[in-house]
């Protein structure tokens, strides 16, 4: 990823600097509320169950219909968790390799790239194999990724956060245009995936949530075990190197991670956008920048946002209901646009 100096995307270290008292306390109440979402999202949906209702379904009786309705919902509350996770540590990663404040799987057009290279599978090999749809997506972020980077890396200069947000902006935009000319002329296809192009966790099953957990579960490995090489990139090339820090073999590493993490939650979800760009800027707030503790956060509360979205789309149309995509997209704008003026990004 970049080498290039820019203006740091963060505020200054020192002034983030947390106390593990106050981390550990933070912590305590990311996991309470990410607990009371997950009562919601099981509570919450065309038909609102009781908490007596709750109680009796997760002791594991579910011969009435409040307590079938839970039951059926815990798959999906499952996989939101999941997904909105692996966004929230994906974007975190990616903001640290690429010294970016704009990073994001969505913005640099990588879950795009996952998208489309489903699609086509799906539509000119007729891959059904629900592994191949896994394999696809994880090649297509990957080559996204190369893509974006490569022409953000053209001209002077390098590749700046400028540069590579408008290569991904518009890699993403070109994406979802071939993803659409692919899928308009086929209407079988159209039908199975109109819904997954926009982003959501509706019709969760146990064996979508077991094919994309070992996926999920080792980009989340790579990326945890490079949280102390980010610390040492976000002090410059020059200096982590000096400190021995092989800065190639890094960003590589931990690149793949995310990438990894990003390809399966599209995969499993479509793409969602700006859960990667919002979190981890919100969790430096909360822990500070030390990504020992900022992946972490920044998985729990990706977790918890995408929970939120889906109960939240849930409430506001029912008797339907809003795909998740389509909350996060709403809530994501404002804060990207805050996070642009108040991070002041001199190329932008």
């Amino acid at each position: 990823m970049s080498t290039t100096q820019i203006r740091s995307p963060l505020p200054d270290a020192a002034s983030l600097r947390r106390p593990a008292a106050v981390r550990v306390a933070w912590l305590g109440a990311v996991l309470l509320a990410l607990a009371l979402l997950c009562a919601a999202s099981v509570a919450f949906g065309v038909r609102e169950v009781s908490f007596g209702e709750l109680l009796t379904a997760l002791g594991g009786d579910a011969d009435g219909v409040g307590e079938a309705a839970v039951v059926a919902r815990i798959p999906r509350t499952v996989l939101a968790l999941l997904v909105g996770a692996a966004l929230g540590l994906a974007g975190a990663t990616m903001q640290a390799v690429t010294r970016n404040p704009l990073a994001d799987p969505g913005i640099l057009g990588i879950s795009g790239g996952a998208a489309l290279a489903v699609v086509i599978g799906l539509a000119f090999f007729g891959l059904s194999n629900p592994y191949a749809h896994m394999g696809l997506a994880v090649l297509g972020a990957a080559g996204a990724a190369v893509f974006v980077y490569f022409v953000g890396s053209l001209g002077r200069g390098g590749a700046t956060p400028l540069k590579l947000a408008l290569a991904g902006a518009a890699t993403a935009a070109a994406f979802t245009s071939l993803t659409s000319a692919i899928l308009l002329p086929r209407v079988d296809v159209m039908e199975t995936f109109r819904f997954w192009q926009i982003g959501g966790v509706g019709g969760a099953t146990w064996d979508r949530i077991l094919l994309v957990l070992p996926f999920l579960v080792g980009g989340a490995v790579i990326c945890l075990l490079c949280a102390r090489g980010m610390n040492s990139l976000a002090l410059g090339d020059d200096l982590a190197a000096g400190l021995g820090e092989n800065v190639a073999r890094t960003r590589l590493i931990a690149a793949a991670g995310s990438v990894i993490l990003c390809g399966a939650a599209t995969a499993v979800a479509g793409p969602i956008a700006f859960v990667g760009l919002v979190v981890p800027h919100m969790c430096r707030l909360l822990v500070g920048t030390d990504h020992r503790w900022l992946l972490p956060f920044s998985a729990l509360t990706g977790a918890g946002l995408l929970v939120a979205a889906d109960v939240l789309g849930r409430i506001v149309a029912r008797p339907e209901e809003i795909e998740v995509g389509i909350v996060t997209a709403f809530i994501g704008a404002p804060l990207f646009i805050w996070i642009v003026r108040r991070q002041k990004v001199r190329e932008l």
